[in-house]
């Protein structure tokens, strides 16, 4: 036992395997911490340094190579798809003019804490107004969001469970990435195709005529994780062209299997989807591509958005296709709403026009987090998530000493059902703005509920693509 940390670990019921520190009991996860003060390192905010320790630490940062490497690449360009806080705009452009390296540097998140403590410390009137703001709102502009559960035969082979045993499965994700696919189908973006990835040259239509290869679109999956909806994709759908967009490392992923399928070229890029230019991708060059996600978190999919669409017109897309990758459609599935920010938000004229403030934006994108914090497979078994916003109405409303206990008060006296109402409508209100925005720019687009909330309460999926012309 001498030669390993002396941590005990309850939940492993054992003591830490680690091997100390030389003169300590302790390894380097569990030996007490300094009282200097601890800072983010700047290359890696996933782990810590001495502030007092920090210019040697930059030289010896693990990922200061690989951060290096990718500031070379043509297609990383620093916060292209960050989006600005319009309040902080002139500073930015000042800031860029000194320092043209920090364009897009600039970290205004806001985080959760900060967004609870922000909504604790407004009076009850103005908390009620909100709440009566939010639910005006929802009801004037959320009336579109349809159910769309869309399981087709195409995606049987995964359905029916008829894949690899070694392939990892799990009914729900399965049943979720197969929407998401079935949804791109109905929505035009995709083609059922007889062949499988495996087939030499040529594919075959729903109708069993011969498709060109090149008809065939790229599929590139921004937040891809460990890329198993691109596997079922290629499994059932005989793409060829593959770019997997992830910032962190994961042990399991799918490129193994898919690099095995016969003609499907595979490239996995790790960059933050922030920093990333698709007209910088080689692979991509003069190629049709469509984009997907499965929970995008937060800001990842306003960022996507700027990525694929920006602010170009169908016209400007058509006119560069020849000399770019160009942009066929979409389908994303949103996520975690309550770490969006106002900075990144695509569509900030939305909520300004409907009345919101960034202020709002922030407490709005924390209510949405009450959407996911139960067990809505119980709440919602019997009864559909849309009329369930009925019962918003039967809130009760703020007694005369209200003023005296104070929004936190008043927030945990909220039944559950309610704050979970409240949560869905803001949610609601937060992806109605992503399609607005979507459709500004020219695409036909729609935003569903690809799966029922008992699957899972994360079940917004925006499609889109652009329409066709004669």
């Amino acid at each position: 036992m001498g030669s390993h940390c002396k941590f005990w670990l309850p939940k492993k019921n054992r003591f830490c395997a680690n091997s100390p520190f030389n003169n300590s009991s302790f390894c380097g996860n569990h030996t007490q911490r300094s009282d200097g003060r601890w800072i983010p390192c700047p290359i890696d905010p996933t782990h810590s340094v001495l502030e007092e320790n920090l210019e040697g630490h930059l030289n010896r940062c693990p990922l200061l190579k690989q951060a290096q490497s990718l500031s070379r690449q043509p297609y990383y360009q620093k916060g292209v798809n960050a989006g600005h806080d319009d309040d902080d705009e002139e500073e930015e452009e000042e800031e860029e003019e000194k320092n043209p390296q920090s364009s897009g540097v600039k970290d205004s998140s806001v985080t959760s804490e900060m967004k609870r403590n922000a909504v604790y410390a407004m009076t009850v009137t103005e908390f009620s107004k909100l709440i009566a703001r939010i639910k005006s709102v929802h009801a004037t502009v959320c009336n579109d969001i349809r159910d769309s559960f869309k399981i087709l035969e195409t995606c049987s082979i995964w359905t029916n469970r008829e894949v690899d045993k070694k392939l990892p499965y799990q009914e729900r994700h399965v049943l979720q990435q197969a929407s998401i696919l079935g949804n791109l189908e109905e929505f035009g973006v995709l083609k059922k195709s007889c062949a499988s990835s495996n087939v030499a040259s040529k594919h075959c239509d729903s109708n069993g005529e011969s498709e060109n290869y090149n008809d065939v679109p790229a599929v590139v999956e921004f937040g891809a994780g460990r890329g198993y909806l691109t596997q079922m994709l290629a499994d059932c759908y005989g793409i060829k062209k593959v770019l997997l967009v992830e910032r962190k490392s994961y042990k399991l992923k799918a490129d193994r299997s898919l690099r095995q399928k016969e003609l499907l070229t595979l490239e996995r890029l790790r960059i933050d989807i922030e920093d990333l230019n698709l007209n910088g991708v080689e692979p991509l060059q003069g190629v049709a591509y469509m984009a997907i996600g499965k929970h995008l978190c937060g800001p990842a999919t306003d960022m996507t958005l700027r990525c694929c669409i920006g602010e170009q017109s169908y016209q400007d897309i058509a006119a560069e296709a020849q000399a770019s990758c160009y942009f066929r459609g979409l389908a994303i599935a949103t996520c975690c709403h309550h770490l969006c920010q106002w900075k990144n938000y695509i569509n900030k004229r939305y909520m300004s026009d409907l009345g919101f403030t960034k202020e709002d934006f922030h407490a709005i994108s924390w209510f949405t987090s009450w959407a996911v914090d139960a067990d809505h497979g119980s709440i919602f078994t019997s009864k559909d998530c849309m009329t369930q916003y009925e019962t918003m109405s039967e809130m009760k409303q703020f007694g005369s000493d209200s003023e005296v206990r104070g929004v936190g008060e008043i927030v945990s006296d909220m039944q559950p059902i309610d704050r979970a109402v409240l949560g869905f409508m803001c949610k609601d209100i937060i992806d109605t703005g992503r399609l607005m925005w979507v459709k500004a720019q020219g695409l036909e687009s729609q935003l569903v509920k690809y799966v029922p909330c008992s699957i899972s309460p994360e079940n917004h999926l925006l499609v889109a693509r652009y329409k066709k012309r004669s």
